[in-house]
């Protein structure tokens, strides 16, 4: 458990919103390196890890983008206006600190806006709405930001870094999908397969599923599993009945999610996974969702259809910088994903 503990802080800590995911991808192929036989870089930025083997070959997906945000210009005063970048909840951001990855190097700011006590007591009463926000550097003015390398395009990031809470859950920024790729990489450690693995840690998943599209075209695998986070109802202000998941209650195999429109998980996958799990004593949860998919939605349209499946880390608070998990969750993800690999023959004949 300390292995994982300490990649997924590795990884949560690192920084790569939505295409320019670079730095996270370069801490991967470190991690992976030892356990394949082979290490490419697609045109979009797609990493993808190959593990010779025999057919019926696996792509397993794992996005390593995180939601952000990105500069759309400097003003004369010296504030940076920004565009986000993936699903946030606009309150979720006021106030937070912030880096700036500029080619000359990270620069910290801070996310602000009119202070509540100029405020009318009607403005008061209303969320503060993203287009009101802005970062500062603490610049003097538009000049002495932009000669530091702010300009338009300049990916901003959460300045969170991991910690740990009670029991064994831990929380940060970027669980989603750190958590995933973690468990992916693990996986591999732990699998004895025969079978091709593809392991691929996909980009711009948050705004699209768009490295899962090019690479699994590229790929073209036999059958494939996206490994992700999903939401769990077991906090206050949620319901059963929106989520009948919890932490601490094992991975997390997907039926269907955003009310079919996303993925209806093949049936012939599923059955893999649930009879899998029972065979080794992996605890799961099995979910049926109305909102939110994952990369498995652009997998199983690819070329003339691929049978897909995800397995997911019940994670709290997903899009905000205190992500909350459970590392035996992750843990038993990881080790259902590695029987799963070491199973595919039985279940996917060729």
């Amino acid at each position: 458990m300390k292995e994982i503990q300490s990649l997924l802080e590795k990884l949560s800590n690192a920084h790569g919103v939505s295409g320019r995911e670079g730095s996270v991808q370069q801490i991967i192929r470190e991690e992976i390196e030892p356990y394949v036989d082979e290490i490419r870089i697609d045109r979009l930025g797609n990493l993808i890890a190959t593990k010779n083997g025999e057919r019926p070959s696996v792509m397993i997906a794992a996005h390593m983008d995180e939601i952000g945000l990105m500069t759309r210009y400097v003003d004369e005063n010296g504030f940076v206006r920004f565009i986000t970048v993936g699903g946030w909840f606009d309150q979720t951001l006021l106030n937070q600190r912030v880096i700036l990855h500029t080619d000359s190097g990270p620069l910290v700011g801070v996310v602000g806006s009119k202070p509540p006590h100029v405020m009318s007591a009607e403005d008061r009463k209303k969320p503060i709405k993203v287009k009101d926000m802005f970062v500062d550097l603490g610049g003097k003015d538009k000049e002495e930001v932009t000669a530091l390398g702010v300009g338009p395009g300049t990916p901003i990031t959460i300045d969170r870094t991991f910690a740990t809470l009670i029991g064994d859950n831990v929380t940060g920024k970027a669980m989603d999908n750190r958590a995933g790729v973690v468990a992916m990489i693990e996986a591999l450690k732990r699998t004895k397969t025969r079978s091709a693995v593809y392991a691929v840690a996909t980009v711009q998943e948050e705004v699209g599923l768009k490295g899962a599209k090019t690479s699994a075209f590229g790929i073209d695998p036999d059958v494939a599993i996206a490994t992700d986070v999903t939401i769990p109802g077991d906090h206050p202000g949620i319901e059963k009945h929106e989520s009948n998941l919890e932490m601490g209650k094992g991975p997390v195999i997907v039926i269907a999610d955003a009310s079919g429109r996303g993925v209806i998980a093949n049936t012939r996958v599923v059955e893999w996974l649930t009879e899998t799990a029972k065979r080794f004593d992996v605890e799961v949860q099995l979910e049926v969702s109305g909102g939110g998919t994952t990369d498995a939605t652009a997998i199983q349209l690819t070329r003339s259809g691929i049978p897909t499946g995800v397995i997911s880390v019940a994670t709290r608070y997903i899009h905000s910088p205190v992500e909350v998990l459970s590392l035996s969750d992750l843990d038993r993800c990881a080790e259902l994903i590695a029987r799963a690999l070491d199973t595919v023959p039985k279940y996917f004949k060729l």
